[in-house]
């Protein structure tokens, strides 16, 4: 592997140096070579589809006509965003003919250890070559036929197009992910996607910066001051629309004000759902559920948890001792209850009156996202084109010596330039 880890360190320089027409022209091709190639990627994606897997991981592993329409309205999407390469951020007249600018660059070369979701594979190397990045793939064993499939169509298409050789690596083993955790002078991020159990053992193994978050523990809270209608459609959308995912919502949180016919309707819309309740003592006592036997729960699953709280106080309590920091959104008429809501809820996104599952990098209008973080450092949420890049800054003068300002025969003047 120490062989393809130089060739994608030369790759990112190269990369870095790109201009935009020429990546947005490469990615414009790899969308009509995976239309074009759809036949084999079907049927790599077959052939993983016939092992004997539960159906939130086939609904997952599953790659048809409506995910390579997703994949490819991403990649559309990437292509209209503004070039994030080169842009400055800031610009300071140090003294007369002393010029300090900040530009935006690439990270370099980045990890990607993702789950068993083909269409994340595009997203990710989509992302990466927009912002001049070169990257190492290594997906879930359960779509190593429709991984492969993919990063070969996207690959050769990228080089074919002027993207430099070596730019994409996919690994197929996890003693690749294991060297890769060692390879600090080649590697520049990694970002892990998956278990808790997971993203730890990376974060705990490798001294490479390290880019994720460890689960969902996504919560709506239910406030007193709701339109009964919108919270019950809110919530069945959070919990149901897509079960598998880390922005799902997991634990309802509902207040005891709203015991009575809110309550009872909700409990019957989810049971519609197929949605298995766990709860505290009252849902237990009145409803007949499971007890909840952890409140930090991430279920990936028709299943949620249920908590009656004394009000919105308890509620952000809650949220904050029990979720993890991703996503969390409050149902409510009152403008006051939703700004203290989404001031005290120390999550990556927070929201009001709408679905947790909004919380996405597509949907957000980035093109598509690499994952989500829940680190405060450098990139938080969904991380698309912004979370990818770093930068560097960049100082013209004339001759210019410390020693001069030192000794006192010149003085700063600092002066911020309007960008």
């Amino acid at each position: 592997m120490l062989e393809e880890a130089i060739k994608a360190k030369e790759a990112s320089h190269k990369l870095a140096a790109l201009d935009g027409e020429t990546k947005n022209k490469a990615l414009e091709a790899i969308s009509k070579a995976l239309v074009k190639n759809k036949q084999d990627i079907f049927a790599a994606n077959e052939a993983d589809l016939k092992g004997d897997w539960p159906d939130t991981i086939r609904k997952r592993l599953k790659f048809g006509d409506d995910k390579l329409k997703d994949s490819t309205e991403g990649i559309k999407a990437l292509v209209g965003l503004p070039e994030p390469i080169g842009n400055v951020t800031l610009h300071n007249t140090l003294d007369d003919g002393l010029e300090l600018y900040r530009v935006t660059c690439p990270i370099g070369v980045i990890g990607v250890i993702f789950e068993s979701r083909p269409d994340a594979l595009v997203q990710i190397a989509t992302l990466c070559v927009k912002s001049g990045n070169a990257v190492f793939l290594k997906g879930g064993s359960e779509a190593m036929n429709t991984n492969k499939a993919l990063a070969e169509v996207i690959y050769a298409t990228g080089v074919k197009a002027g993207l430099p050789e070596g730019w994409l690596h996919l690994m197929t083993s996890r003693a690749d992910v294991n060297e890769m955790l060692t390879m600090n002078g080649y590697i520049d991020l990694i970002i892990p996607r998956g278990s808790n159990e997971f993203v730890q053992y990376i974060m705990q193994h490798t001294s490479i910066p390290v880019l994720g978050h460890a689960d969902g523990v996504c919560h709506t809270y239910i406030n007193k001051d709701c339109d009964p209608a919108t919270a019950l459609k809110v919530v069945i959308d959070a919990k149901t629309q897509y079960v598998s995912v880390c922005n799902c919502t997991e634990t309802i949180l509902i207040d005891r004000d709203l015991s009575g016919s809110l309550l009872q309707q909700l409990v019957v819309e989810l049971a519609k759902a197929g949605v298995k309740i766990y709860g505290d003592d009252y849902m237990t006592d009145r409803f007949n559920c499971e007890k909840v036997d952890e409140w930090h729960k991430e279920y990936l699953d028709y299943k949620v948890s249920v908590k009656l709280v004394a009000g919105i106080d308890e509620a952000i309590d809650h949220i904050n001792k029990y979720g993890s920091g991703h996503t969390d959104a409050i149902i409510t008429e009152n403008k006051e209850a939703a700004e203290k809501f989404m001031s005290l809820v120390d999550s990556a996104s927070v929201m009001v009156n709408c679905s947790t599952r909004f919380a996405d990098g597509f949907r957000y209008g980035f093109g598509a996202e690499v994952g989500v973080s829940t680190s405060k450092i450098h990139a938080r949420g969904p991380v698309g084109l912004e979370g990818l890049v770093s930068y560097k800054y960049r100082l013209i003068g004339h001759g210019d010596i410390v020693a001069d300002y030192a000794e006192g025969r010149k003085s700063f003047k600092h002066i911020k330039n309007t960008i």
